[in-house]
């Protein structure tokens, strides 16, 4: 049943001039990925990690979206292993077989850019390594579903029904958002739900499809650092981030990787720090 309440009607309709700026702030946050991609490795630090995306995004003309943010103090966020979301960049010294999440959120000529992927320090365990390949492969799954007169509730369908497929579970606590001009706005893109649920798809929708996805239960606390979110049970949780806006047949993908990092955590296709 689609629902026709406040949200609907607050979620913003964008021009086709407004695809070209998202674009470039897609992909912009999607060329800072790449380029730390080579250097995520056992011996580097999380903070490290952040000097380098943060110095990477303001070379290219861009504000990083993070910096200052509610009073948030990095340019990035590192959620390593158990952390859900929004780990903060610091001392932390990466060790091998530990998985990463890195999100970036560029701010290019006053479009928003915001993206993340799965690396990986060395070599995953299988275990890791299969739920990053769940929680990517859900990621699409759920952007496949995106089309006119879809809704939200198609999208996140989509994502837990391949997620439980393989007994791993999402994520209720977090969700995606309406971006453009704003950080956040209207509408929440949940990654669970029924079909024909929740706000019907427009052309000119621009949002975020980021699944967070846990290999055990999908509790979640929140860290005394008012940021930090990690699995209660201590599991193992991946994340990967799409941007992306509703076309006239589909959805256009603003954050791809131009260099085809699409899954980092694959070290097979990361080439060597230069």
């Amino acid at each position: 049943m689609e629902q026709q309440g406040g949200e609907a009607r607050r979620i913003t309709i964008h021009s086709p001039e407004d695809f070209a700026g998202m674009r470039r702030a897609g992909r912009l946050a999607a060329e800072t990925l790449d380029m730390i991609a080579a250097h995520v490795r056992p011996g580097i630090s999380t903070g490290e990690i952040d000097r380098l995306c943060h110095d990477f995004m303001v070379a290219h003309g861009a504000v990083p979206a993070t910096l200052g943010y509610r009073g948030y103090t990095k340019s990035c966020c590192t959620s390593v292993n158990h952390v859900v979301c929004h780990g903060i960049p610091g001392e932390r010294i990466l060790a091998e077989g530990d998985i990463v999440n890195i999100d970036v959120t560029v701010i290019l000529d006053g479009w928003y850019g915001d993206t993340s992927r799965m690396f990986v320090a060395g070599e995953p365990s299988t275990k890791a390594r299969l739920l990053m390949d769940v929680t990517y492969e859900a990621m699409m799954k759920g952007i496949a579903a995106i089309h006119p007169g879809a809704t939200l509730g198609d999208v996140g369908h989509a994502i837990q029904s391949h997620v439980e497929r393989h007994r791993f579970s999402v994520v209720r606590d977090f969700c995606g958002h309406g971006i453009g001009r704003n950080f956040h706005e209207p509408p929440n893109v949940l990654h669970y739900g029924r079909p024909g649920e929740g706000p019907r798809l427009r052309p000119g929708m621009f949002f975020t499809v980021e699944p967070m996805v846990n290999a055990g239960r999908p509790e979640v606390k929140i860290l005394d650092d008012g940021w930090t979110a990690v699995t209660r049970d201590r599991s193992l949780s991946a994340q990967y981030e799409h941007m992306i806006g509703v076309t006239e047949t589909g959805a256009e993908i603003f954050t791809l990787s131009p260099a085809g990092l699409h899954r980092p955590h694959d070290r097979a296709r990361v080439p060597a720090a230069s």
